[in-house]
Formats: structure tokens, sequence, C-alpha cells
């Protein structure tokens, strides 16, 4: 099999390792056939996607959204990186999994607006499918109504032309949108459990997604919740594309 491959942007060592650790669990797969690239570190080499089976875009605390003024050289780099790679990713209707990160990525095409609009506080949250996610051939793998984790400042507020919404949640009219057959976003985290959000929580406390001293309660929030069923979704990308 070709490995797929998983480009991360997280610079936080736990919050980095946490997430690549979960999206190992959620497809089932191992560190061979699950390549890292850390964006946040190093520069992407040229991908090939012949190479590869498909891509995985994790999430992190940049947002496309930023003034220009506020990013910094990292980020405008990560950025650019990502906007060449996810044009030819579309271009080709290439397998493509953006969580979080991904909704920044494939949401600013084609005349499509990713802004503060719809951003939702950090815990679980249901999301609903639409029609066309229940037919999905990825999305169909999850029941109409489920919940997930999630938390994020900036959301698509406008779809990019041609886009097709997969589902929603009450606070977010946008939690996943897929482009052509194969090219796809989520807005919420399919690979995150419990103690991983927890892990998030702790190391984003000072990031301006809530008030540090709130801490401990989304924490004790997240453990209470029932979030069962959105990690099918990662394996179901390897099942569908893995070749």
């Amino acid at each position: 099999m070709r490995p797929f491959l998983f480009l991360g942007t997280r610079a936080e060592d736990a919050a980095a390792d946490g997430e690549y650790a979960a999206v190992l669990v959620a497809t089932g797969l191992d560190e061979t056939d699950v390549r890292r690239v850390r964006l946040e570190a190093e520069s992407l080499p040229h991908v090939d996607l012949d190479d590869w089976s498909g891509i995985v875009l994790g999430g992190g605390p940049f947002n496309v959204s930023d003034p220009d003024e506020l990013k910094s050289p990292v980020q405008v780099r990560v950025e650019a990186e990502l906007r060449e790679l996810a044009g030819r990713v579309v271009a080709e209707d290439f397998p493509f999994l953006g969580a979080c990160y991904g909704i920044g990525t494939l949401g600013t095409l084609a005349g499509g607006l990713v802004d503060r609009t719809h951003s939702e506080p950090i815990g679980a949250a249901t999301i609903s499918l639409t029609e066309e996610g229940a037919a999905d051939p990825l999305f169909g793998v999850l029941p109409r109504s489920f919940d997930a984790f999630l938390g994020h400042k900036e959301a698509v507020s406008r779809l990019p032309e041609g886009a097709v919404l997969l589902a929603s949640s009450a606070a977010c009219p946008v939690q996943a949108f897929r482009i052509g057959g194969h090219v796809y976003a989520t807005q919420f985290h399919p690979e995150l459990d419990v103690e991983g959000i927890c892990v998030r929580i702790d190391v984003y406390r000072d990031y301006g997604y809530f008030e540090p001293s709130g801490a401990e309660e989304l924490k004790r929030a997240a453990r209470a919740a029932t979030v069962t069923e959105p990690t099918r979704l990662p394996a179901r990308f390897v099942e569908l594309y893995a070749r």
C-alpha cells in the first residue's frame, strides 16, 4: 500500500504528537503507513501525488482570517505551501481530508470566505448531516446526527463555488463540505477523543479560545460528553482510498 501523508501545523509537541497518535488510532494504521510532516518546523517538500494514497491535514492555532500584518513568517509560509498543494489536489481530485485547518485551507478557494462569524467554543457539539452528506461515500458511514469535539475561532461563511455542504451544527452552518469527488474538509475533529481534547485545553489555555480560568470546567464537560462516532470518518477514508 502507498502510505498516507499527514500534515501537521502544531508547534507544541504535546498537541502535535497527540494529534498524530490519534490519527494513527482512528485510521487503524501505523507510522510506516501514515508519514508525518510538521509544517511549522519545516518547509513542505515537493509532494508527488502519485506517491501517496491520500493526504490528511490536521488542525492548529493558525487562522487564515488573521490580519496579514499579524501573521508570523511561519504562518505565511505554511498558508502559501498549503494553498499550492490544495490547488493541485483539487485539480486532480486527489483524496484529501482536512480537519479544522482544512476548512481554512479549502474554504478560501474559488470564492469561498472564511471569517469569524461562526466560531464555536471548545467542547462537544451536535453535528447533523445534510442529505448530500448522508449519501456521500465517506460521510455516509456516520449517523445522521452525532456529537463531535471541536473548538475554532473561524469558519466558512460562504462555500467555495461548486462545493457540496455535507454537515452543519446549530452554531456553525458549515461543518463539512466536499469539493469534486474526493476532497473533503471538516470543521470538527474526527480523530479527537476525550483525553486528546483535554490535552489541547491545557496546551491552548492562553491562546484566546476561552478564559484560562475555565479550563477545568471545559475538561469536566468534555469527560461528560458522549463522542463515539467521528473516528469512523478517518477509518472510512483509509478504506476508500488505500491503494
